[in-house]
């Protein structure tokens, strides 16, 4: 039978299943997330960081961050949770099973004078007659007086003792978990259980589809649009350079979007004039190319001059309403620059290889957005000066000069010192605390080493059409001896992690590419044992062996080396002179190449294979003639015999009737 008392106390069970299931994940998902190590990252300590206020974080901000929309939903959900546990527990305090031993205070077994006296004192404090209250009265009734009964009534002892009520056997209690006023509406409750039921089993799953759906057909996993993807991939073209890159960059959606007010006209107008120099226009056709710069979208050219304000580190100027889109800009940059890299390195021809070109072009333009960098610094000149101008407290003056008396980049981090500290204070004019910052970036500058190897798993060489394999170790070193960190970048405002991508190419032919991140040891622990573990098992290789292989990738990971690995299809035969990349997404000048020759044969592993199944087909037909001549020289002789015998017996047949006609 279905008890409206029983619905009352399984419908706050029910929610409070509802809620926990995944509000419990949610919370220790997000706790774990706070206390890892990838968010309490190490950044630059110079000053110009320091100054930056990227990485301070004043108490209005930490508590703006506690107070996120999604903070407050969980802590929401957990008071809910707690008043739902106590309000369930209070419930099931007052639903519990029958005891008249423990609702007159006595002992089981207790005497019947025991009984008496008890009844007699509880009387006295809950009998109606000595207490008015209503409490008092329906607990007496319910409770003490027939606890009483079961007791000393014959008939309701014998109940109890054997079905553990003094009434009797009792039927089995049925709820539903709704609320307690839907099912007192007297034949109405009907159609609002029908309509609960839809809502929480047809509405609400509807619903959290639609909206995945619905963010699915518009965005990447990476968080950008569909539209601008496809934008990218159509206006990418095999030899972009960075300029180039740079018009490519611009026409994502996400730029399109961004409003352009009328009052923006003249601070544009400002801006163009401020960039000039530095947006690609020919000096011979300045006239006819700033007219064609003009007549593009209006959000596009607010876009490329914001950008060229942050790459010549004069966003300061900016009014307040252009300071809001600049940040927008920016904070859009670096998934759209994965994206647009992506584009670059993706197959694009019949033999399934990417464009080396424009994704050298997407690497140098996220450099230069990042550390602030104008694009006329990578140009090709005699000092390579753009490295210097990622330092504290360096310009393009004091960048040509350290460039003239040291030379490259790479030499000047190879100085003592003693040596650098002294070129900085002599030839920069630079004060002992700038010499000390200059040294806090330089110390979190990572060099890299790479070590690629590529060939096919259990042969010895390389042919047509194996699936070779590309392993290519990425081991990173810091003077500071730190191997994930977060970019010097006090002029980029939001948080920009590390990444480097690893590319594989001949002449414009990207082969392999993989993006690969310094951040998260444990997950490349995790990458590299199951990477190598698959290899050696392929290998048919012994469980010591495997064992070996794993333990010796995993101390190379924690030593600060990462682990790429995948598969292509080899070429036509030939030898090809590749070179392996490793770039970097933040850092200017620690880019890394090395060369790596393969050579491809000719396929013969196949051909062997069908000469030898020829071989055993012949074999096989061999025998399967000889096998067929046995059998037919036996029946030869077989029919000899038969025939032999067809004669004697004809020969006796004959005899037979040459005796009868003689008779």
């Amino acid at each position: 039978m279905v008890e409206s008392e029983e619905n009352g106390v399984l419908f706050p069970i029910f929610i409070l299943t509802i809620i926990a299931i995944p509000l419990v994940p949610y919370t220790f998902v997000k706790l774990s997330r706070a206390f890892s190590k990838k968010q309490r990252s190490i950044h630059c300590q110079c000053l110009d960081c320091d100054r930056s206020g990227k990485y301070k974080r004043s108490v209005s901000q930490r508590i703006s961050t506690f107070t996120s929309c999604s903070n407050l939903t969980v802590v929401l959900l957990w008071f809910v949770m707690i008043f739902l546990i106590f309000y369930t527990k209070n419930i099931s305090r007052e639903s519990q099973l029958f005891e008249p031993f423990s609702i007159l205070g006595l002992e089981p077994g207790a005497s019947d004078s025991q009984i008496k006296k008890a009844y007699r004192k509880l009387s006295i404090q809950y009998h109606p007659d000595k207490n008015p209250d209503p409490e008092a009265n329906k607990y007496f009734v319910e409770s003490i007086a027939k606890a009483y009964q079961a007791l000393t009534d014959p008939l309701s002892r014998e109940n109890f003792e054997k079905y553990g009520h003094p009434d009797g056997r009792q039927g089995y209690k049925l709820g539903i978990a709704l609320p307690q006023f839907i099912l007192d509406l007297n034949g109405e409750s009907g159609g609002l259980l029908l309509l609960f039921t839809v809502g929480l089993c047809i509405l609400l799953p509807l619903v959290v589809a639609s909206i995945y759906l619905w963010r699915s057909s518009k965005y990447t996993g990476n968080y950008v649009k569909l539209q601008t993807r496809q934008a990218y991939y159509e206006l990418m073209k095999p030899s972009l350079t960075t300029s180039k890159v740079m018009d490519v960059f611009i026409k994502a959606a996400e730029y399109t979007e961004i409003p352009v007010r009328k009052t923006d006209d003249e601070s544009l107008k400002l801006l163009f004039a401020s960039v000039k120099s530095e947006l690609s226009l020919d000096p011979k056709k300045m006239k006819q190319d700033e007219a064609k710069f003009w007549k593009q979208d209006p959000a596009v050219i607010k876009a490329e001059l914001l950008i060229q304000k942050q790459l010549t580190r004069e966003s300061a100027v900016l009014s307040p309403a252009l300071q809001s889109d600049f940040r927008r800009v920016l904070e859009f940059a670096p998934r759209l620059l994965e994206d647009l890299m992506k584009m670059a390195v993706i197959p694009h021809n019949e033999q399934g290889h990417g464009w080396l070109s424009p994704a050298l072009g997407v690497i140098e333009l996220s450099q230069c957005i990042v550390q602030a960098v104008p694009l006329s610094a990578r140009k090709s000149s005699s000092e390579d000066t753009a490295p210097f101008l990622q330092l504290p407290h360096f310009n393009e003056t004091i960048a040509k000069k350290i460039a003239l008396q040291v030379g490259s980049f790479k030499e000047f981090q190879e100085l003592s010192l003693e040596e650098r500290s002294k070129v900085l204070k002599e030839v920069a004019g630079l004060s002992e605390s700038d010499v000390a910052d200059v040294e806090k970036v330089l110390e979190m500058i990572p060099s890299l080493k790479i070590e690629v190897t590529c060939k096919t798993a259990g042969e010895e060489g390389i042919q047509e059409g194996d699936v070779t394999t590309v392993q290519a170790w990425i081991t990173l070193k810091r003077p500071n001896g730190l191997v994930g960190a977060v970019p010097h970048s006090p002029h980029f405002p939001f948080h920009k992690e590390e990444n480097f991508w690893v590319i594989l190419a001949d002449s414009n032919n990207v082969w392999f590419f993989q993006k690969v991140s310094f951040m998260d040891e444990a997950e490349a622990i995790s990458t590299a044992s199951l990477a190598v573990s698959e290899t050696m098992e392929s290998l048919g290789a012994s469980v010591e062996a495997k064992n070996s292989a794993v333990e010796e990738a995993v101390e190379k990971v924690k030593s600060g080396s990462r682990l790429v690995m995948g598969r292509l299809l080899a070429p036509a035969e030939g030898t090809y002179n590749l070179t392996c990349f490793c770039l970097s997404d933040a850092w200017i000048g620690c880019d890394q190449k090395t060369s790596l020759k393969v050579e491809v044969l000719k396929r013969t592993r196949d051909v062997e294979g069908e000469a030898a199944e020829e071989g055993m087909d012949e074999d096989e037909e061999d025998d399967l003639e000889e096998e067929d001549y046995e059998s037919e020289y036996s029946e030869d002789e077989e029919d000899k015999k038969r025939g032999s015998k067809k004669k004697v017996n004809k020969k006796e047949s004959s005899s037979e009737e040459s005796g009868s006609d003689e008779d």
